[in-house]
């Protein structure tokens, strides 16, 4: 508020002076666009990516599932600015044909085929990203 306040009262200053920037008093205030908000990010982003996979590896460390899991689509993503990055993901995950016990890489494991084995969950994850200590947390992370 304090802000608007003096903003006004720098435009109303400049304006008697003929010296104001003909787009510094035109600017919407109220833009909508605020630090440290989230904003959607595409779906097929690299770094989207890297950070479903960290979501899906938690489910798998956390789940008795003998099969892994990996993700089959990610429907949403968001990104915020926090201290490092903060995405916010609805993200579905389906049964691979790779046990736990192979420590297979997701990247080689098919989709289950079989219909008794077949099965999909939707998540929603959030995962914590400090690039430059290259530390990845997965805080939020629901499925059904």
């Amino acid at each position: 508020m304090w802000l608007v306040v003096l903003l006004t009262i720098c435009c109303l200053a400049s304006s008697t002076h003929g010296k104001n920037p003909p787009d510094f008093c035109s600017q919407d205030l109220n833009s909508g666009v605020k630090p440290g908000f989230p904003k959607t990010v595409k779906t097929n982003n690299p770094e989207v990516l890297k950070a479903a996979r960290h979501s899906v590896e938690k489910f798998n460390n956390c789940t008795n599932d003998i099969f892994l899991f990996k993700e089959s689509h990610i429907s949403r993503a968001l990104v915020q600015v926090v201290k490092g990055l903060k995405y916010m993901l609805e993200v579905e995950i389906s049964r691979t044909i790779c046990r736990k016990n192979t420590h297979a890489c997701l990247d080689h494991c098919d989709f289950q085929s079989n219909p008794t084995l077949k099965q999909t969950l939707s998540c929603y994850s959030e995962v914590w990203v400090i690039p430059w200590l290259h530390s990845f947390e997965v805080p939020v992370l629901r499925c059904h």
